[in-house]
Parts: C-alpha cells; sequence; structure tokens
C-alpha cells in the first residue's frame, strides 16, 4: 500500500508520460494483462488511456487492471489510469 506522500511522487513521476495501452471495447482481457505485467517489470510506472467506446466502467477497468497485475493505482484521472509496481529486475524508482 502507498503513502500519499509516495503517491504524490509517482504522480509527478507519471505526469510527463505518454499512454502505451489502450483498453477499448472488448475491456482488459488476460493478454492485455500479460503485456501489462511485462512493461511494469520494464518501467515501473506506466499510464493506460480507457477509449471512449469501452463498454466497462472506468473504477472497473482500474480494478481489474490491479487485480490482474498486483500493481498499485497511483491515479485514475479523466480516462487514464497510472499504475505502478516495484520492478524486480530494472529498478530504478526509489520511493520517498
Amino acid at each position: 500500500m502507498l503513502t500519499g506522500k509516495q503517491k504524490r511522487f509517482l504522480r509527478s513521476k507519471a505526469h510527463h508520460l505518454k499512454p502505451i495501452f489502450q483498453v477499448g471495447k472488448i475491456g482488459v482481457n488476460e493478454n492485455m494483462i500479460t503485456q501489462i505485467n511485462e512493461a511494469l517489470e520494464k518501467r515501473e510506472l506506466l499510464k493506460v488511456s480507457i477509449l471512449q467506446n469501452c463498454l466497462d466502467d472506468k473504477e472497473t477497468v482500474a480494478q481489474e487492471l490491479q487485480a490482474g497485475t498486483d500493481a498499485e493505482i497511483v491515479q485514475l484521472i479523466g480516462n487514464n489510469i497510472v499504475l505502478y509496481k516495484e520492478s524486480v529486475e530494472h529498478k530504478e524508482i526509489q520511493l520517498p
């Protein structure tokens, strides 16, 4: 569980990131979760964009991604989700 200070720190790091995954009409599936897990291992912090044609609620999508990847939801703003998961091999971000 992240503290408020850690979430603020991660939000500031994620501000300049572009979303590298998009959740569309199909919603969240196993293939997407696998790819996001691999990207989190490399980057630790990433943005996921929810498209307008997504049938699921954005909170539901965020919870599904969190449960599937064991990542922390840093922020859910607009149609973007910011996820953080500490990397085992590529640790770069030092939390305060």
